[in-house]
């Protein structure tokens, strides 16, 4: 079986409290003693999961980032299916709201945008398979735990996966810069897919020519775009707040 490395308190945290039959073993900086420390070996303890406590050094030398004095050693996670998101779709009672990112591939922001949707209620975080970030030790990192909670689907055919979607009664609002209607314009109350496009370039053709409805997010300064995980958070948090008021 394929191993991978989480690394950062939250992460390693989250993986022991949703999926403890994935931890392996896990290494813990010289030095920490601290309430946060206690409470994460004493669940390995009960798990029977190997822990040790080694010098900084050999976790820096495991994993590249800021890893917090925490790395654990897991086994690879069972990655989420088209067909799993429309059998859970199907089974639904809630209308789901979903994020769909197209081409995000810097890491620090699909985690960002996965923690946000972790927070918002999101019942699927969906990618293209090829010109995305993928769900590696830093993007784990950076989504504190989002990653073990949110399903993230990965789909061969993004263009297929909406129109499956639309056929299933999900409207989808993409975000694009030159769009009419702004974002406090759409209708978020229903089964919905937000769209956000990559950094930078936006959508694919295909993907907005899927789109059912544009938006835009009012810039009123001289920067004329957002950072697509905080652009991500305004839309994710306009969707709730209507949708609470809804409710």
């Amino acid at each position: 079986m394929s191993e991978e490395f989480v690394f950062g308190w939250h992460a390693v945290d989250a993986v022991l409290k949703k999926e403890p039959e994935r931890l392996q073993q896990v290494w813990i900086q010289q030095g920490r003693q601290d309430r946060r420390v206690r409470q994460i070996t004493e669940g390995l303890d009960q798990l029977g999961v190997q822990w040790q406590v080694v010098h900084r050094k050999e976790l820096d030398a495991r994993v590249s980032g800021a890893h917090q004095g925490v790395v654990a050693q897991v086994s690879e996670s069972r990655e989420w299916t088209e067909d799993d998101l429309y059998r859970m779709l199907a089974g639904r009672s809630e209308p789901p709201l979903l994020l769909v990112l197209d081409g995000v591939t810097d890491p620090h922001n699909l985690g960002a945008c996965m923690r946000t949707a972790d927070a918002a209620g999101v019942a699927a975080v969906i990618v293209p398979k090829d010109k995305s970030a993928t769900l590696n030790p830093t993007a784990r990192k950076v989504a504190c735990g989002a990653a073990e909670t949110v399903p993230f689907v990965r789909v061969t055919n993004l263009a297929r996966c909406l129109r499956t979607l639309q056929e299933q009664g999900v409207w989808l609002i993409g975000t694009a810069g030159e769009a009419e209607a702004t974002l406090y314009q759409a209708d978020f109350k229903g089964p919905v897919g937000l769209v956000m496009g990559a950094e930078g370039k936006g959508m694919r053709r295909l993907t907005r020519e899927h789109c059912d409805h544009l938006i835009q997010i009012p810039m009123h300064g001289l920067v004329d775009s957002l950072n697509v995980s905080v652009a991500t958070g305004v839309c994710l948090y306009e969707a709730v707040r209507q949708r609470q008021s809804a409710g």
